[in-house]
């Protein structure tokens, strides 16, 4: 496996890998500094969508992957969300993307985030697996933490492969796929 460089980002995206992309690193939008977003060395730094689900307690439902509550979450439509202390959000990535078939696809957080206790998780996208990315922020500190819409929130990095794998997300009718918005777990 090779990580694949702005080059290979690029000749992707024009097959449509990513949508909508941007070819440079943008820092700045209408004049205002924003955390940045799009291409960069070797990866894509994606944005996060002005829809939220913001964790909240006050059902004390019980956390259950096999029958989450719906209820567990507060909806926050805005270009800025908070989280609570010791609390997490859900959103999702601007980007869809189409993976390729003979690639994987690995999300960190970016370092303005986790240098303020924010923690970003996103499971690996697995070939031929397509949507928008549900992105997990966990607020690790004891104050309220904020995160921007429209603003970068974390990087893709892309691995190929010599060969392709023998199934794909796709084959196997991965039950995430072709998601959009902010998708829950689904048992």
């Amino acid at each position: 496996m090779t990580i694949k460089s702005d080059r290979w980002i690029r000749a992707q995206a024009e097959r449509g890998m990513i949508s909508p992309f941007e070819p440079q690193q943008v820092r700045y939008v209408n004049e205002q500094k924003v955390i940045s977003f799009g291409t960069s060395s070797y990866g894509y730094d994606v944005r996060c969508a002005p829809q939220f689900k913001v964790f909240t307690n006050i059902y004390s439902a019980t956390v259950d992957p096999k029958a989450f509550d719906e209820r567990s979450f507060v909806d926050v439509e805005s270009d800025v969300c908070i989280i609570p202390p010791n609390s997490f959000a859900l959103a999702s990535t601007v980007e869809y993307f189409r993976i390729p078939e003979d690639v994987l696809t690995i999300c960190l957080g970016k370092s303005t985030y986790a240098r303020c206790g924010i923690i970003v998780n996103v499971t690996p996208l697995e070939p031929e697996w397509e949507g928008h990315v549900t992105l997990e922020f966990s607020n690790t500190t004891t104050l309220p933490a904020k995160i921007y819409a429209n603003e970068g929130v974390a990087q893709m990095l892309f691995f190929q492969s010599d060969e392709r794998c023998e199934t794909t997300y796709k084959d196997r009718g991965g039950k995430y796929q072709g998601q959009r918005g902010v998708t829950l777990p689904r048992a």
